[in-house]
């Protein structure tokens, strides 16, 4: 039998205001969690941005917040 891949827990940290606009989106829409809710948001967000996924070999290094390079700092 093949194992299967574990979920992995990712944890952070919301401004009060920001977990209600979570829950009311969530319960507007009927989510069966807060968990679900969130990770329809992440989907819907890459979506939106046309997010793909990183091709084999690129380093971590490679992807930041902004478009500025490590090396440079220009972007």
């Amino acid at each position: 039998m093949a194992r299967e891949e574990r979920d992995v827990r990712l944890q952070i940290m919301l401004q009060p205001q920001e977990l209600k606009a979570i829950e009311e989106w969530r319960f507007e829409r009927r989510m069966p969690s807060r968990a679900s809710a969130v990770r329809e948001l992440l989907r819907r967000g890459l979506a939106a941005e046309g997010f793909d996924l990183a091709p084999d070999g690129k380093q971590s290094g490679e992807f930041g917040v902004t478009d500025a390079t490590p090396a440079t700092g220009k972007r």
